[in-house]
């Protein structure tokens, strides 16, 4: 991420976090609004040059969406486009975190949209032809929407369906574990935690999680969100991934080092 991404990124937050009001209508206006602008070539060229001042760049906005968005919303792109970002493709992704944050402020305290997200993630992955489906090129977006809705309605928040609407519209080259970890761990962001995915060959027992999630949130410098998973080909051991940190030490990765230094 570049420094001008880093900088957008903490104004269109900081503006998202000043905003009057911001419910699950916001994130899908802000969703909307990023497909729209993703999808038209002409459009984010204008909105992304930085040879364009803010004030223009605002008119464009009010061209194209009119009335269509609230205050609150139109307020949270012009602050986005106002700001220079490292490439076009960081503009959309702050367009869709914006979106992210605004569902998760949204859910009521009994909603854990991170946990929705990876059982999602769980059962697309675990099943072939769910996971082909959602991800092939070859699929258009309102046919996996449609997918999605059939898999999802009645099981999950309005705010998880939203999000898995939009990533489905909007993938911008990612798969489908990527997209959905990513949302994960910025809908957890939000509420000041982070989520790590913890690979073991056997479940872990009680005491043992409480020990790890100390250790974890001491290294992380912050309190940690667990989403535990069973794969016996690890055989021993865990492996750990917070965002893009993976600590691997689990025996089945041991014996593949083992096995290259051999090699070697």
């Amino acid at each position: 991420m570049g420094s001008a991404t880093r900088e957008a990124l903490a104004a269109s937050r900081a503006e998202l976090s000043s905003a009057s009001s911001s419910d699950l209508a916001t994130a899908d206006e802000l969703f909307s609004a990023g497909r729209i602008i993703g999808g038209s070539a002409q459009l984010i060229s204008m909105l992304s040059d930085t040879a364009t001042d803010a004030a223009r760049k605002r008119s464009i906005l009010a061209a194209v969406f009119g009335t269509n968005l609230s205050p609150v919303t139109l307020g949270l792109l012009e602050t986005v486009v106002s700001h220079r970002w490292s490439n076009t493709d960081d503009l959309l992704a702050g367009i869709e975190e914006l979106g992210l944050r605004a569902a998760a402020e949204s859910a009521p305290a009994t909603v854990n949209i991170d946990a929705e997200l990876f059982a999602f993630g769980t059962a697309v992955s675990s099943d072939y032809e769910l996971e082909l489906a959602v991800s092939s090129k070859l699929g258009t977006a309102e046919s996996k929407v449609a997918l999605v809705e059939a898999l999802l309605a009645n099981k999950v928040s309005a705010q998880t369906l939203s999000i898995v609407r939009h990533l489905m519209q909007q993938p911008r080259g990612r798969r489908i574990g990527e997209l959905l970890r990513t949302a994960a761990s910025i809908v957890a962001d939000q509420s000041g935690l982070a989520v790590a995915t913890i690979t073991s060959a056997a479940p872990i027992r009680a005491v043992q999680l409480e020990r790890l999630q100390k250790s974890l949130a001491a290294r992380f410098g912050r309190a940690l969100k667990f989403n535990l998973v069973v794969d016996p080909a690890l055989i021993g051991g865990l492996r750990v991934q917070v965002g893009d940190t993976v600590i691997d030490d689990s025996v089945a990765s041991k014996l593949r080092d083992l096995r290259l230094q051999l090699a070697g």
